[in-house]
């Protein structure tokens, strides 16, 4: 499974690398650090000509550049593109940033906790959840 984590804090990134490399289930995690960058990996464009199709998208919202709210617009206006399940991962508790995520079509918004060891535990129940039990739409 491929999963592209768009998180612009290396600290979170490295955190998710981690909790998906001791899950235990095969995915390859591909991270883009904004979202200028994570259009570029979808659309595949020259730098990431030869980029994966994500199965799965973990998106923050608070992004430089081009903010998750963007990304998500953008990425679910795409034919291309709109089947691919985005999962919000984000500080934000905001009910507008819950309500805006699911308007724009999020399949999931997930609080990211503070807390390291809940953290883990977030990125595998995703892990679990997205990998085992959901019937993923084909490429």
């Amino acid at each position: 499974m491929d999963i592209l984590l768009v998180e612009d804090n290396p600290g979170d990134a490295r955190l998710a690398s981690e909790a998906f490399k001791e899950g235990g289930l095969p995915t390859n995690l591909h991270v883009a650090q904004d979202g200028i960058e994570a259009m570029a990996f979808l659309k595949r464009e020259p730098l990431y000509a030869s980029a994966p199709r994500p199965d799965l998208i973990l998106l923050d919202l608070n992004l430089p550049r081009k903010d998750g709210r963007e990304v998500l617009a953008e990425l679910k206006e795409d034919a291309n593109l709109k089947r691919i399940p985005v999962i919000v991962l984000t500080t934000s508790q905001a009910e507008a940033d819950i309500m805006k995520s699911y308007d724009l079509h999020a399949n999931c918004y997930i609080v990211k906790p503070v807390d390291f060891d809940q953290f883990i535990e977030v990125v595998r129940g995703i892990e679990q959840f997205w990998c085992t039990l959901v019937k993923l739409p084909p490429h």
